[in-house]
């Protein structure tokens, strides 16, 4: 066994409760795991300052001033005084030690307010330390206050005489006796115990050519780098790995399904498609013609159809997800359209139903809170080919549901559902004709993502775009609003409600939060159903905790237009559609990033009235806030506000939500910051497949071996080629 897949309980200091504690709060189960548990910042801890040095460079004139950064200092302890103390007792709130730090060049006053009885057993008078902190200045002196201290003999331990790393860390952690220290300590005997057992993940032609450090030498550095340059050094390397995996991985999957040939032939547009096509209110846009040409191709190709659909809020997607699930019908085969949430499963076969109006074709819709009666007769249409469409959520790919004859799986908000998921659905045909073939899949995405990212979040896709807007469609009015103007948020609200309009309210949280200063759903409702006072206005409420019924209910009360105002959390970022809905005021919206903000602006403006998105803050707001507010008063344009949004998120997810659902997990890089890693990766990737597709050459047969334990570590990762 590779002793990096060691259970972490084994390792020293570790043992069953402390792995427990580990494995629930951060994910690490074994020795490799913690290996890759990386720090998020790191502190030069590499230089030890002079006294005399740390003293000349902080202003004494300024009580209130700290220096730029934090220093390292050496010295022996010449005395220690308790300050505020009552006969040599400490009093609470009132009594600080006072230790001083002597070296060849001064002396430094360390100040300590707080565990004074542990500080004084452990420091010894007359006795050498080290001492890490932050200076400043009080009563015209420069002292450390609570600095890091230790002898010289655990500087390693405490990661003295280099960059020292930064851990995230839980309360849970922290209250279990498993802070920055704690972790700090472990990588270092982890790093001993495993050294020389550290086996090259990397082919070393590819080392060479991309003059990248060893792999043990990377991971020791990227815990304790001995100076910048070689946490740098560790930093190219580990990210280019990760990057390079990701799009090895979603490549060479896309060529052993290209190369398969195993789609459906879907070679004719019939009678259903047409009657649609003709019975259409308004012509379709030259960006939906471009993308419906682009995937009819794909179906006709006999290749299976792999396709990313992006398009802005209101660009026509759902109507060419209708028109191509005709041409699976028109050929003999079933569709089925997925989404994340009932909310929009219940839009989506509203919206399906008006196109279908002029066809024969049968639809229907499955969810979790489909009746046992109703859901028994449309499993049974299902698997006798006597329904064509199914609009449904994750019911779909429950074991139970089989398909007669499965041809195209859609699936809209494509970064709520894992590969695992949408591969679900390749084997659920009863017939002999679609059974052994992989049904076309698009997927569909209303959030706006750079070009660039696209390629990595969906690389084994291949990627169409709508970037028209259908006529008709007024942009959004959109202003920010603080506190202070709340009365004259109100008296507009009432104005449009007045004239015939619906509102929208949107909060970030449900429940106060303590730690958080913002406005919350349930006292938000409150002020607005005494503002709004029945009967003459009727408010409903929607959001994520609410009984799918209950949910159901308001929501259907406010696109019914008998609720002027829809109270509701994120829950309402997508798909809802009602065209009278002319104001959406969204609450605390410094709290949201520029694509959310982006899509619940898109709720409103559907219709033909004016429409006002009105972004109501506190005044506190940082940097990065009032940016994000200013742009989207400033844009509605989709693309620029994603472009914009991921340089100003760095790491993290578009939506908000972390790098997960990838086909390999990223400990270091970042899709956001790492452009020009993620670039060299792809090429590079690119190049190996252009001359080994499969990965079947004996120089690529360790790439090909960490793949495939890549995806066994990775979660909710199906490799293509196996079902393909």
């Amino acid at each position: 066994m590779d002793i990096l897949d060691t259970d972490i309980k084994y390792l020293p200091g570790i043992g069953p409760k402390r792995a427990e504690l580990l494995a629930k709060e951060i994910g690490v189960h074994t020795y490799r795991d913690m290996l890759y548990y990386f720090p998020f910042r790191w502190i030069d801890k590499s230089k030890v300052y002079p006294i005399s040095d740390v003293i000349s460079s902080a202003d004494l004139e300024n009580e209130d001033s700290t220096s730029a950064a934090y220093v390292q200092i050496r010295g022996v302890i010449s005395r220690m005084e308790m300050v505020g103390a009552i006969k040599g007792k400490a009093v609470k709130g009132k009594t600080r030690l006072l230790a001083y730090m002597q070296d060849a060049t001064g002396t430094m006053e360390l100040v300590f307010f707080s565990g004074l009885k542990w500080i004084t057993d452990k420091l010894k008078q007359g006795e050498e330390y080290i001492a890490f902190g932050k200076p400043t200045v009080f009563n015209g002196k420069v002292n450390l206050v609570h600095p890091e201290i230790y002898p010289p003999s655990q500087a390693v331990t405490y990661g003295a005489g280099s960059m020292a790393g930064i851990y995230s860390t839980t309360e849970k952690m922290k209250n279990g006796g498993f802070g920055i220290k704690a972790i700090t300590k472990v990588e270092s005997i982890l790093l001993e115990k495993v050294s020389g057992h550290i086996h090259e993940t990397l082919p070393q032609h590819l080392i060479e050519s991309k003059r990248l450090c060893p792999l043990e030498k990377a991971l020791k550095n990227i815990h304790f780098p001995a100076d910048s340059q070689a946490l740098e050094e560790a930093q190219r390397r580990l990210k280019f790995e990760e990057l390079f995996y990701l799009q090895l991985s979603l490549l060479k999957q896309k060529n052993a399904r290209l190369s398969k040939g195993s789609g459906i032939m879907m070679s004719k547009v019939g009678e259903n498609f047409n009657l649609c096509y003709q019975s259409l209110p308004y012509p379709l846009t030259g960006a939906q013609k471009r993308v419906i040409k682009e995937m009819r191709e794909d179906m006709r190709s006999g290749k299976q159809m792999n396709r990313l659909l992006q398009g802005d809020v209101g660009s026509g997607k759902t109507l060419v997800a209708v028109l191509l699930a005709l041409i699976a019908v028109d050929n003999g085969y079933q569709a089925c359209i997925m989404a994340p949430t009932e909310v929009l499963a219940h839009q989506h076969l509203a919206s399906i139903s008006k196109f279908l109006k002029a066809t024969p074709v049968t639809i229907a819709l499955l969810t979790g809170s489909t009746k046992a009666k109703e859901r028994k007769k449309i499993l049974g249409d299902l698997e006798n080919g006597s329904l064509n469409i199914i609009v449904g959520t994750h019911a779909l790919i429950e074991d139970r549901v089989k398909f007669h004859a499965l041809g195209l799986a859609i699936i809209d908000e494509q970064h709520r559902f894992g590969v695992d998921q949408r591969s679900r659905l390749w084997s659920k045909n009863d017939d002999a004709r679609a059974e052994s073939l992989a049904p076309h899949i698009m997927v569909m995405t209303a959030t706006p993502i750079p070009r660039t990212l696209a390629m990595t979040l969906y690389g084994d896709l291949d990627v169409s775009v709508i970037d028209e807007m259908p006529p008709g469609r007024t942009p959004v009015v959109t202003s920010h609003a603080w506190e202070s103007q709340r009365r004259q948020v109100f008296d507009f609200m009432r104005s449009q409600i007045d004239a015939g309009r619906q509102v929208f309210v949107v909060y970030p949280l449900i429940k106060e939060s303590e730690k958080m200063d913002y406005e919350n759903l349930e006292a938000g409702y409150m002020r607005i159903i005494e503002e709004f006072k029945t009967p003459q206005y009727i408010t409903a409420v929607v959001h994520g905790k609410m009984k799918p019924e209950d949910k159901a209910i308001d929501m259907n009360l406010f696109a019914s237009g008998r609720a002027h105002i829809l109270v509701a959390t994120s829950v309402i970022e997508v798909g809802v559609d009602v065209p009278n809905a002319s104001v959406m005021v969204i609450e605390s919206a410094e709290r949201f990033g520029l694509s959310q903000l982006h899509q619940l602006r898109g709720r409103v403006g559907r219709g033909a009235a004016k429409s006002y998105c009105i972004l109501m803050s506190g005044y506190k707001l940082s940097k990065e806030s009032r940016k994000r507010l200013e742009l989207m008063c400033k844009t509605t344009d989709g693309f620029l506000l994603a472009e914009e949004d991921m340089k100003m998120r760095g790491p993290g997810d578009l939506e908000g939500t972390s790098q997960s659902g990838l086909a390999i997990d990223l400990h270091i890089a970042s899709l956001y910051r790492d452009g020009r890693y993620l670039d060299m990766a792809r090429r590079t990737a690119l190049e190996i497949l252009d001359n080994d597709p499969l990965l079947e050459k004996p120089e690529n047969k360790l790439l090909e071996a960490q793949l495939k334990i890549l995806r066994k570590q990775g979660k909710d990762i199906k490799d293509y080629s196996a079902i393909s």
